[in-house]
This record gives C-alpha cells, structure tokens and sequence, in this order.
C-alpha cells in the first residue's frame, strides 16, 4: 500500500531464501520481512487470546520499523505532521499519549457492542485520524484491524494494492476524516472481508 516496488516472486525469495533483490532499496527488504514479523505477531496474540493494548500496539510497530527507524520504532511521535495527499491534518503531537489511551478504552467499552467488522473498521479510522507514530501508521493501523476481526474469529481484511482499490480506501478514509461520514469505509472494508471469507470457503470445499 505504501509503495515498495518488490513483486510477489521477490518478497517469496526474500523471506523464504533471505536473498536480497538487485537494485532495490534495503528498506523495501526490511519493510517485508519486519512486515510478516509483525503478521507473525498477530497470529501469536490471537492464538494466546491477548488483550489489545497500548503495550501491544506499540510492540507491533516497533516490528514494523525496526532496522528502518529504530529511534521512533514503537515510540508515540513527539512531532507535528502532514498526511501526504490529504486535506486531513492530524492532532498535535502533545495529545497523541491521552488520545491512544482513549482510543484503547473506546475499544474495551465497544468490543462486546458493536459488530466485530464496525468495530475493526471504526478502530482503524479512529487510528489513522490521530496518526500516533511518526511512519508506519497505514501498516500498523491495517494489522491493528485484522487483529481485531481474528480475535472475533472473523478472517483478516485484505486491502488491496491495485490502484483503483487503493484510491477507493484513501477516498472514503479522507471523506471520514473530513465530514465525520464513515459509512463508505465501513462498506469498504465489510468488502474486503466477505472476499476473504469467500477465498476461505472455498478453500474448504
């Protein structure tokens, strides 16, 4: 999603053979492997039955940005900053710790309220809009998402990097940011989770 220029065939040798690809930058190799580290970690917290916490979510984007930037791996940003491409400027740096502390207790007051696919989406939404980290919120918050669904017993949403899909997910998550109307990102991500349950079903068959 976030433009690493290593094709599926290249990011299979990479984490499977640990061969570097000619021509590609190191933090694309990085951006990979610390990216199934952390898939790895959802996996673990979900089969363990782990509590979503700050704890957590800053562990979980410390894999994300290991080797890349370990100063602000799985550190909240003490830093303003602009969300390329969007009108969306996020809270000033001095309340991000109170925000993910009240993001955390929305979560707990909600888990058990709403349907796990709104909760999921909602979380990523609310996520995003206070942008915690200085990088790697797309990926931290997307991960973040489909440990909640799988928590719920639901498959993990799948984003898709194709370019129509992708414009689709930055459209309807300016538009909730922008006019508070989360309806179409809602819609989107309930999408990708009926694709994935297709893909699971027909896996079984």
């Amino acid at each position: 999603m976030e433009g690493n220029t290593l094709t599926l065939l290249e990011t299979k040798l990479v984490l499977e053979e640990g061969l570097t690809i000619g021509g590609k930058k190191l933090r694309e190799h990085f951006e990979v492997i610390n990216h199934s580290e952390a898939i790895g970690y959802v996996q673990d917290l979900v089969q363990r039955d782990m509590e979503l916490t700050e704890y957590v979510i800053k562990s979980l984007h410390h894999l994300i940005l290991k080797n890349i930037d370990d100063e602000n791996a799985g550190r909240y940003r003490m830093v303003n900053v602009r969300i390329s491409g969007s009108q969306h400027t996020p809270p000033h740096f001095t309340v991000v710790p109170e925000g993910m502390e009240q993001l955390v207790r929305w979560y707990q007051e909600q888990k058990d309220r709403l349907h796990p696919v709104e909760l999921a989406a909602e979380f990523h939404f609310k996520f995003v809009y206070l942008h915690p980290f200085s990088d790697g919120n797309g990926r931290t918050s997307r991960l973040l998402m489909n440990l909640i669904l799988m928590k719920h017993g639901y498959p993990p949403a799948i984003v898709k990097a194709a370019a129509e899909a992708r414009l689709k997910y930055y459209e309807t998550l300016e538009e909730a940011s922008m006019t508070g109307h989360l309806k179409p990102f809602h819609a989107l991500i309930q999408e990708c989770v009926g694709e994935s349950l297709q893909r699971y079903i027909a896996a079984v068959k």
